[in-house]
């Protein structure tokens, strides 16, 4: 833990890995997105929070999928992505240098 501490960019690096896997691994979620659904002869769109684990195939059931054509984020939930998988450990490690030049 001493490693990180001293070097910001191997922590951003570290956290950055790690929340990508949590958001990759476990279905969670937090990232608006818009489902297709198709119902017959209807087809409408619906907006809810979709996971990024969906998209690599994990956290859900193939019965899950039973009438849903297409799921893709919407620019909110590409946007909050980018804010919590980048700019939250970007965030951390810049606050972890600063206390490391104040010693």
């Amino acid at each position: 833990m001493k490693y990180l501490g001293s070097h910001p960019i191997v922590l951003f690096l570290v956290l950055n890995l790690v929340l990508l896997l949590i958001f990759l691994i476990f279905p969670i979620n937090l990232f608006e997105g818009e489902i297709i659904v198709e119902n017959g002869l209807s087809t409408f769109k619906e907006i809810r929070p979709i996971s990024l684990s969906y998209f690599v195939g994990l956290g859900y059931e193939q019965e899950d999928l039973i009438g849903i054509k297409d799921f893709y984020l919407l620019p909110k939930g590409y946007l909050t992505a980018f804010l919590i998988i980048f700019c939250l450990p970007a965030l951390i490690a810049y606050r972890v240098s600063l206390g490391k030049k104040n010693k």
